[in-house]
């Protein structure tokens, strides 16, 4: 009688007690590499000067806070990025040249995850912080030629790839990003090709590639199976 008793008192302070989660917070750090440049129908549409893109990549890193519910999830991403586009000219006597440039970008992502599986996309705001101008072994600053402020469009999935219980993950994904404004200022018509070549177009950053993000568990408001007020638990 009196392990049954005990196993009932174990039993109800169980179910007293279980939380069911409502809504959990994680952080993590983030990396990011894959083919960056930009997209310009003037290179593409300019006679008599002949240019080529060429396959240029880049980096970042950054750190990102979620907030998430069921399957659904928003999480505010920081990351410094660095991209290159090199400009290829065929034309004899002329030479290629290549623009590097650096940015702080803030993103706000929805994600929806599930059967340790994701798909996210939203928008992304960059801050150009340096833009450069190469030719050769000379290297100049184009700056103020450039939008300080710019915005993209982001789509991404990926998988958790280690780890499933809350506290600590790893997760593998690929992510597109593709600038929705003009990086170059409307009152500049020489860049990304010289002036008097073809008609001024837009040019549209984009990047492609691998991202990896470390996320820990910071915590959930959980409430007791029993109706009791919510209350915010550590991981």
């Amino acid at each position: 009688m009196k392990q049954f008793l005990l196993v009932a008192a174990l039993f109800m302070t169980t179910g007293l007690f279980a939380q069911k989660q409502i809504v959990w917070f994680d952080a993590g750090l983030k990396v990011q590499y894959g083919a960056s440049g930009f997209y310009s129908a003037a290179i593409e549409e300019a006679t008599g000067y002949n240019h080529e893109l060429g396959l240029t990549s880049g980096f970042g890193y950054g750190g990102k806070l979620g907030i998430n519910w069921q399957y659904n999830g928003l999480s505010l991403e920081a990351f410094y990025n660095k991209s290159r586009q090199d400009v290829e000219v065929t034309n004899a006597g002329e030479p290629s040249y290549s623009y590097e440039w650096k940015a702080i970008d803030i993103y706000a992502l929805y994600r929806n995850a599930k059967n340790l599986g994701y798909f996210e996309l939203g928008p992304k705001v960059s801050m150009l912080r340096s833009m450069d101008g190469i030719v050769g072994n000379l290297r100049a600053d184009v700056k103020n030629d450039f939008n300080n402020t710019n915005f993209a469009g982001v789509l991404g999935f990926g998988a958790n790839i280690m780890g499933n219980d809350g506290r600590f993950s790893g997760i593998l994904g690929l992510r597109f990003e593709y600038g929705f404004t003009d990086i170059v200022k409307k009152d500049v018509n020489y860049h990304p090709i010289p002036a008097g070549i073809g008609e001024r177009k837009s040019t549209n950053p984009y990047f492609a590639g691998l991202v990896f993000e470390f996320n820990w568990g910071i915590g959930y408001f959980g409430r007791a199976q029993c109706g009791a007020r919510s209350k915010f638990i550590m991981f």
